[in-house]
């Protein structure tokens, strides 16, 4: 009987040590409202468009020399795209988009597949440069939507010490944009607005619009524009 009660009492203490992970998991749980694996963990914008790349490239039966050339880049910078360790331009997309012949928004397919929301960390969106009368006004896209009767763009962007004013942006759609540092003169149409720190601006972007007076450099404002799939 000894022996019997010894044994119930061993088997109990095994059962509470094999429920205590499940006790943990609870406690988990309540803190963060999910067990998913997390952010941390998820695939890169840049490693997502790499694999996507690569993938196209592999189906056309293309060296990632001609790729490259018919891409009008470097096979280093190709490279460099399709292993994911820089984040391309979209003047390098929109290149090797039209060497693929798809449309620049497939490099995002595995990447948005992944998830129903888009994740990017501080510094890694997809970074735009542009020139000529732009110059100085750098864009960094900080998600993308492949889905949807609507296509929704939010960018950050900086304007530097080198900016210049530019009234001239034009397209389907509206913006909203969101002043985070400096001060600006924006025009919209026949009207100018002073923005700020905190100032707000939604417009109908088919107008001609865009910084008229750059009063304090460098500045950053977050830029939605959202428009109908085309």
């Amino acid at each position: 009987m000894a022996t019997q009660g010894v044994a119930r009492k061993s088997k109990l203490t095994r059962n509470r040590k094999t429920k205590q992970p499940k006790r943990s998991h609870a406690r988990e749980l309540l803190k963060t409202g999910s067990l998913a694996p997390q952010p941390a963990r998820t695939l890169s914008i840049a490693t997502a468009i790499g694999t996507q790349v690569r993938t196209l490239r592999r189906k056309m039966d293309l060296t990632g020399a001609e790729l490259a050339e018919e891409a009008g880049l470097s096979a280093g910078m190709l490279s460099k795209i399709e292993n994911g360790t820089v984040s391309a331009s979209i003047d390098s997309l929109e290149g090797l988009a039209r060497a693929l012949n798809v449309p620049i928004t497939t490099f995002f397919a595995s990447y948005e597949e992944q998830r129903d929301c888009s994740y990017v960390r501080g510094g890694q969106g997809v970074t735009i440069e542009r020139r000529g009368t732009k110059a100085g006004h750098q864009y960094q896209l900080l998600g993308h939507s492949i889905s949807g009767e609507v296509v929704v763009e939010p960018y950050l962007i900086t304007l530097t010490e080198e900016a210049q004013p530019y009234t001239m942006f034009q397209h389907a759609g509206v913006e909203f944009i969101y002043m985070l540092t400096g001060k600006v003169l924006y025009r919209h149409a026949d009207k100018a607005y002073p923005l700020a720190a905190g100032d707000a601006l939604f417009f109908d972007a088919a107008a001609l619009h865009g910084p008229e007076d750059l009063i304090k450099l460098p500045m950053t404002y977050l830029s939605i524009i959202i428009y109908p799939r085309g």
